[in-house]
């Protein structure tokens, strides 16, 4: 189950990976806005970062106009490593080195056919599980 949520920024792009969701057989839970109107991305990047961080989703992805707000809110969560990406090797390599949990877009930085490609490639990329990558890992948890 995918976590997803964003800001009024963010909707539209929220919107087409939902499609993207629903035309790959990915469940997700949808957690805002739903309204163009202006919000607080706080809200948002939290419940979807808390989500992940309970276990009721195993990844996230939080969209707000640039993702850097709703990131730095989503890794204010406990047990989230919230990654910004605006390329598709930056959300290979943050799942493969960092094992990110959430994955932050920026709506009005990136086109929706790169943001499609960031989010397969962070959905499909799997945790490297080197020694070296855990250790790193465990030293930005404590």
């Amino acid at each position: 189950m995918i976590a997803i949520g964003c800001d009024h920024g963010g909707i539209g792009l929220k919107e087409k990976v939902m499609a993207y969701l629903d035309k790959n057989g990915i469940a997700y839970k949808d957690f805002g806005c739903s309204s163009r109107e202006s919000c607080d991305y706080p809200v948002y990047g939290k419940a979807v970062a808390q989500a992940v961080a309970d276990g009721a989703c195993e990844k996230g992805i939080v969209i707000c106009t640039t993702g850097i707000g709703i990131s730095i809110a989503a890794n204010k969560v406990k047990g989230v490593r919230c990654a910004l990406c605006s390329d598709t090797l930056s959300a290979k390599m943050t799942r493969l080195h960092n094992n990110a949990n959430v994955l932050a877009l920026g709506a009005g930085i990136i086109g929706e056919n790169l943001a499609l490609g960031i989010v397969e490639t962070f959905l499909n990329t799997e945790f490297s599980g080197e020694e070296r990558h855990q250790r790193r890992i465990n030293m930005i948890e404590d």
